[in-house]
């Protein structure tokens, strides 16, 4: 057996804490994901863009692509073709709009300026690198400022300096060492001139995620990850919000995700908390097999917008951050 599902197996026997208020600065937040992740990071940024200041995305497409359709999930918006399009971002724009001015979303405005790191990888065959370039168009018109790296030959999957398989491969734990850190590159671009990262020293805790929903409803597991960095125990501290992939979360992969990924080592010397809210695999009352995050409808038609269920999960996560030390 591997020694992450030792070491994953041993740490589901110890009892998972509740979220820390910890002070944090939870009006500028930041946020990223991969595929699916990297469609939740897209909807959280355009719902709350009063609040989240910028977004990193890793292999996902515009916002409200699916529209409402597993089907256009699985076609348009990952592998679009001649009977399969991607839908225009033009009118996905409007839609955009509509939201806004019905008060389900914020004010579209709030993305002028917004910096946005984009990434597709050269042999990724699951999130085809068209839908990539749709996106960045997308917040193009949004008037933010997506800058889109293209140029790596990798997989689908989190692209690392050093951790995980080879970077052009596609498979679980969809960790690619590509000799590249994407978490680095991201977290540059979206909160400006960092610190050199450093080994994390800081507590990765698990928290109990059933205080904010009812997560067998939701798709999400009963327990998250935080990273909290030693000098954020003291300190007030910027967070950014970090989301796995399909078939990446806790139960599907361990600790590889929220240990791998990259973000630690930058958090540690940057007092940045990171997040790891966590989905997990349902199929019933939910069909969600491969544990994804909701960017086509399965919890409701409002999946997308202010009061999506995992969205106000998050949400909800961010608020209990920023709430003062008890």
């Amino acid at each position: 057996m591997r020694l992450w599902v030792l070491a994953f197996l041993a740490c589901l026997q110890a009892h998972a804490e509740p979220l820390p208020a910890l002070g944090a600065d939870a009006r500028t937040v930041t946020v990223s994901g991969v595929s699916s992740g990297g469609y939740m990071a897209v909807q959280l940024h355009v719902a709350h863009s009063a609040s989240v200041a910028g977004a990193g995305v890793v292999a996902g497409g515009p916002y409200y692509c699916a529209q409402g359709s597993l089907w256009t999930a699985s076609r348009n918006c990952t592998t679009p073709g001649a009977w399969s399009p991607l839908p225009a971002v033009e009118a996905l724009g409007a839609v955009v709009r509509a939201l806004a001015r019905a008060g389900r979303i914020d004010p579209p405005g709030n993305l002028r300026g917004s910096r946005v790191w984009l990434f597709t990888g050269g042999h990724d065959r699951t999130v085809y690198p068209e839908v990539v370039h749709a996106l960045r168009r997308f917040y193009a018109l949004n008037r933010a400022e997506p800058v889109l790296v293209a140029h790596v030959p990798a997989g689908h999957g989190m692209i690392t300096a050093e951790a995980g398989g080879a970077c052009s491969g596609t498979g679980t734990p969809f960790i690619n060492d590509c000799d590249y850190d994407a978490a680095g590159e991201l977290l540059k671009h979206v909160l400006g001139a960092l610190e050199p990262a450093s080994p994390p020293a800081g507590r990765l805790l698990r928290f109990d995620q059933t205080p904010f929903g009812d997560m067998h409803a939701l798709s999400m597991d009963d327990e998250g990850f935080l990273y909290l960095p030693k000098a954020c125990e003291s300190a007030r501290c910027r967070i950014h919000v970090a989301l796995h992939g399909c078939r990446q979360n806790a139960r599907a992969v361990g600790e590889r995700f929220v240990r791998d990924a990259g973000y630690n080592r930058w958090a540690e010397s940057n007092r940045l908390i990171v997040l790891y809210p966590q989905t997990v695999a349902r199929y019933f009352p939910l069909f969600n097999p491969r544990g994804c995050w909701d960017w086509w409808g399965y919890t409701g038609a409002d999946y997308h917008t202010r009061s999506a269920p995992q969205i106000r999960a998050i949400k909800a996560m961010l608020d209990r951050l920023g709430e003062a030390p008890d």
